[in-house]
């Protein structure tokens, strides 16, 4: 499995689910959905990392760019429940500090 997205709404945000590996092939597919939910469900975007398993520097650039989309238009991202992998590169990026991350889903869109 390299990657499965799921979107579904959930009060008044979008939640992406991505499952499975996000780099530099699979990138595009995930930057094409967030595109795609923002321009026709809102700007309210909560990326469920719950089941992401690996990011590379591509993944990182399409959550930049997802960020950069959302606040664009007057939204916001939050990221939920990224794995340890997943949250170490967050961390060591600094891309937590300008994307929230929480435990779950239910948070993240809480705080939008």
């Amino acid at each position: 499995m390299k990657l499965r997205l799921a979107r579904h709404a959930l009060g008044d945000a979008v939640v992406v689910a991505v499952e499975g590996e996000l780099d530099l092939f699979t990138a595009p597919f995930l930057r094409d959905e967030v595109r795609d939910a923002i321009k026709q469900d809102g700007a309210r975007l909560v990326l469920d990392l719950q089941q992401l398993s690996f990011m590379d520097s591509s993944g990182l650039s399409v959550l930049i760019e997802a960020w950069r989309l959302a606040t664009g238009e007057g939204g916001g991202v939050s990221l939920a429940a990224p794995q340890a992998p997943v949250a170490r590169i967050l961390r060591t990026t600094g891309l937590d500090r300008r994307i929230k991350v929480y435990s779950d889903v239910d948070s993240a869109v809480g705080e939008i």
